[in-house]
């Protein structure tokens, strides 16, 4: 009836609609793992953008603080040389002037040790003190570090 050429000729029609339905099957396998991969690409896509913002905030921080640290640094800087004039006005040796009058420097040294103390304490972060803060005449002011201690003192250009 059929003959053998018949015969073979189903086998290889039913063997490519098989085929044919194998990849198709096949095709939608991947096209399920590629919708997958593209969720997370996307995932990881929004994750980068916020790790990228995120990282340029904490830079604007960085520089926040950076040029904070260097105006405490330049403060620091001119009070230093302030000091250094102070010390060492008209070339005196605070050596011998301890020596020969301990009752007269002793209390200067432990006055500006304290001073030196919360200058310290300041520049490390402490908060300031109401007093400090509305210290606007010399007499109120820590004179070893006005610029830190007391930012709202305006001193006056002594010529």
């Amino acid at each position: 009836m059929f003959g053998w050429f018949g015969v073979v000729k189903y086998v290889l029609i039913l063997s490519i609609v098989a085929g044919g339905i194998g990849y198709v099957y096949k095709l939608r396998a991947d096209n399920a793992i590629l919708k997958a991969n593209a969720i997370k690409m996307e995932m990881a896509y929004e994750v980068q953008e916020k790790t990228i913002a995120k990282q340029k905030e904490d830079f604007q921080e960085i520089l926040k603080a950076n040029k904070q640290m260097n105006i405490l640094v330049q403060n620091l800087k001119e009070d230093l040389q302030n000091l250094d004039k102070r010390f060492n006005k008209n070339n005196r040796d605070i050596g011998k002037l301890a020596i020969k009058k301990p009752g007269l420097v002793e209390p200067i040294i432990n006055g500006a040790t304290e001073r030196a103390k919360r200058c310290v304490e300041l520049a490390s972060g402490a908060e300031h003190t109401e007093a400090e803060l509305n210290a606007t005449k010399k007499s109120e002011i820590n004179t070893e570090c006005p610029s830190i201690a007391n930012p709202n003192y305006i001193p006056y250009a002594v010529e």
